[in-house]
């Protein structure tokens, strides 16, 4: 569920360890290189036999040098064979010197990124740098961007035009793939290397609304399903803005793999001739969600990203489509994210899409912002945060006015302080700038006053209020947040200056901006699971405010009409946002680890999440208060810790059937779910002890336990436990070491939880259990439940 923001990832052992340094040395040695050989000789129209005999010279050419062609292939990341020719790959400086020397060879340079800065979020998960390079150390590279992994979205459509899902370089479609791009004669989707797939499903939303249907197609009308797609599997797209702003290269979590859309979301006024009456907000009908799990599943997904939910934790598993259609896709293999909702932050146990199968993602921030600078007649300069990127005609003074001396005919002076809606006069601000207050807590959610007929407003902020603001781009207004001490020097500036013009620069694009980040944005629905608290929910954070991505170029007609169609690439803010990141990173895993089961690959996302911001301090709620992981789960995904977790907690189907039993479910319920028919068993497990990468348990009279099984994914190694205690808490873990002489090898330890002073019960405290063999640090989340 998205808010709109832009409107809206061997030896004797001395000879071993010498090596094993050697190696590491020249891994972190290696740098991208581009080898430039001119032109190619096929002619103006490159056929795909011409562009393969291209490609395989290339690997023919580097091998010469890195002594095979596979080694070629794994080096080469980029063939360039159409036009242009030559290649890109990570190379020792030596190795490039070498080929350099070859003569059929022109040039050998490094790759630098020529962008200001990137799209952000991916930068900021540190799978590239600040530059937009990408280190041999990083995700991306060690599992090829998710070369053919398919991820399925599961939303609104897509947007097909967009240069996030063109093939060019794209190989083959992957044989396993069973699905299709469906035709539509008046509005169709034509699929490519890179887009495999996309269907419609909309006969539940027919019925809900008791309309025929004219336009079926896939395509996306309303630009929610192109963005969450395009977060999760996108392109690399070079020279995208909004409004000047966010510049840089956009691109998903998996940008080699290949994408199918499942469209579920409907919206009456995209027929055409809709009355003016029809409902222009989009609905998700749960039988259509359903199908399109049953169709995702059959064509051969990898991964299922959906940024859709309703009815919270509350709703019984079986009468939730999501949490279903899940359960049968994590069966069979495929890895499901899902958003956790966008209704936080004061309610509890609100949390969307709960079950224990899928990957719920919370949302967080990025160390970006929009700042616009103010300059007042006697030349002060203060600088504000920028939330519409509207820019003011350059060079041009405007009046700065006070909101309470605008005051509207019966309004009072408190509401036109904060500029409430109907308290200013239009006629007294027109072509003006509006200085607001922020108000008192507690309302949740901040819009910058929109007021008729002014050129912008700024608004002094109440720093009690905490961090939740949106962007709203594409607004006709200048809007613009300003510290409270900024406030008071404008507000003297008013009183004390004959003249109370002002000049306002364009708005510019700010990394690192003192702010700590992540930290937990203020609308992600928060935990505990309502359903089943002892199965901590969401389970990760991950970017989700203000996130720059594919957009669809339909004319909106909906409540996003203020969206500019013309635009291609939108910021946009939700869990729906965070939600793709993770999809993204499980297409990475799937790509780097194809034998990991769904459970395996959500385990290294959860256990090697950070639970730090990034000035080394705990994660922080939008207030600037210490946070939980009904907030946050796990903590902030870390792509590249990701993909060498050491150990995981696995679960499988069977698992998953135990617990439902152990929740009320019978036999006769879930006998259809295996062959031969499951039944539950005799001694049913108990709820906490389910294997999941996160412990919580109820608060004990004396001494409680859970046990967890963990599986090596490593080397062999071993690893000791370290306790992070809960407050008023004592636990315990046995053994406290634990030997791996082998892939896949698993072993089981217990958690004992005693109060200090079982009188003196806390409520809901936390603390950590942490695996590690000095390298690798498996972290799970203890959580001793007094309360739910």
């Amino acid at each position: 569920m998205g808010i709109q923001t832009s409107s809206r990832p061997l030896f004797l052992l001395a000879a071993t360890l010498v090596l094993s340094l050697f190696q590491n040395a020249v891994a972190a040695s290696k740098k991208p290189y581009i080898v430039y050989l001119g032109a190619h000789s096929h002619g103006p129209q490159a056929t795909v036999e011409d562009c393969a005999r291209a490609t395989d010279s290339h690997y023919e050419l580097l091998g010469s040098v890195l002594g095979s062609k596979e080694k070629a292939g794994e080096a080469i990341f980029y063939s360039y064979n159409k036009h242009i020719n030559g290649f890109a790959a990570t190379l020792e400086e030596e190795e490039a010197n070498l080929i350099r020397e070859h003569p059929g060879v022109i040039s050998v340079f490094e790759c630098i990124n020529y962008e200001l800065q990137t799209t952000r979020s991916w930068a900021f998960l540190h799978v590239e740098g600040d530059d937009g390079s990408v280190s041999n150390s990083s995700i991306w590279t060690t599992a090829k961007y998710g070369s053919d992994s398919i991820i399925a979205n599961i939303d609104s459509g897509v947007w097909p035009e967009s240069a996030s899902f063109k093939d060019d370089g794209f190989g083959d479609i992957p044989t396993r793939w069973k699905g299709e791009c469906q035709k539509d004669a008046t509005d169709g989707v034509t699929c490519n290397k890179k887009l495999i797939g996309a269907k419609s499903f909309y006969h539940g939303f027919e019925a809900a609304n008791n309309v025929t249907l004219n336009v079926t197609s896939p395509r996306d009308h309303h630009g929610h399903g192109t963005h969450t797609l395009s977060t999760a599997a996108g392109n690399f797209v070079p020279d995208v803005e909004v409004l000047g702003n966010a510049k840089g290269t956009a691109k998903g979590g998996s940008p080699h793999a290949r994408v199918a859309a499942y469209k579920v979301c409907w919206n009456l006024c995209d027929e055409p001739n809709a009355p003016p009456t029809a409902s222009c907000r989009g609905q998700c009908n749960g039988a259509d969600l359903l199908a399109a799990f049953d169709a995702a599943i059959q064509d051969g997904v990898d991964v299922i990203s959906v940024s859709l939910g309703g009815g919270a934790g509350s709703m019984d598993y079986f009468s939730d489509s999501s949490a279903i259609g899940a359960f049968h896709a994590v069966a069979k293999g495929i890895t499901v994210a899902c958003s956790a909702g966008n209704s936080g932050p004061f309610l509890l146990g609100i949390v969307n899409n709960a079950a224990p199968w899928v990957i719920t993602v919370a949302a967080s921030t990025i160390d970006r912002d929009f700042k616009q600078t103010i300059t007042s007649t006697n030349n002060q300069k203060i600088q504000g945060r920028s939330f519409t990127l509207k820019s003011l005609d350059s060079g041009k003074k405007y009046t700065l006015i006070r909101a309470v001396d605008a005051i509207a005919a019966n309004a009072s002076k408190d509401d036109a302080t904060l500029c409430e809606p109907h308290s200013i006069d239009a006629a007294k601000v027109e072509g003006k700038i509006v200085l607001c207050q922020r108000g008192p807590p507690p309302p949740l959610l901040d819009n910058f006053p929109v007021l008729p007929g002014a050129a912008g407003t700024i608004v002094i902020d109440n720093e009690k209020r905490g961090d939740n603001f949106l962007m709203t781009a594409f607004m006709d207004q200048v809007h613009l947040l300003i510290s409270e001490k900024d406030g008071q020097a404008l507000q003297s500036t008013i009183r004390d200056s004959k003249s109370n013009d002002l000049s306002i620069s364009g708005p510019t694009t700010e990394l690192k901006t003192g702010r700590p980040a992540p930290a937990v944005a203020y609308f992600s629905s928060p935990g505990p699971n309502y359903h089943n608290p002892l199965i901590t929910k969401p389970d990760v954070a991950a970017p989700g405010v203000n996130i720059l991505a594919a957009y669809s170029q339909a004319p909106k007609k909906d409540e996003d009409s203020s969206l500019d169609p013309s635009v291609p690439y939108h910021l946009l803010s939700g869990t729906s946002m965070a939600c793709p990141h993770v999809a993204g990173v499980a297409g990475l895993l799937k790509t780097l680890h194809p034998d990991w089961s769904p459970a395996a690959i959500k385990s290294a996302i959860l256990t090697t999440a950070t639970i730090l911001d990034d000035e080394g301090n705990p994660i922080k709620n939008f207030m600037g208060s210490q946070t939980d992981p009904w907030r946050f789960g796990a903590g902030n995904i870390q792509p590249n810790s990701a993909m060498d977790p050491g150990l995981v907690y696995d679960l499988t189907t069977t698992d998953y059937l135990n617990f439902l039993c152990s929740m009320g479910y019978n036999s006769t319920q879930l006998a259809h779910f295996t062959d031969p028919p499951y039944a539950c068993p005799k001694q049913k497990i108990e709820e906490h002890n389910l294997n999941y990468p996160m412990i919580a348990i109820r608060y004990p009279t004396t001494t409680a336990t859970a046990t967890r099984t963990v599986k090596n994914v490593g080397p062999p190694g071993t690893y000791k436990v370290q306790v992070t205690q809960p407050v008023g808490i004592t636990v315990s873990v046995t053994p406290s070491t634990l030997e791996f002489k082998s892939v896949g090898e698993e072993k089981p330890y217990t958690v004992e939880v005693t109060p200090n002073k079982p009188n003196q019960k806390p409520i809901n405290v936390l603390g950590y259990i942490t695996w590690s063999d000095g390298t690798r640090n498996v972290r799970s989340n203890i959580i001793v439940l007094d309360r739910w």
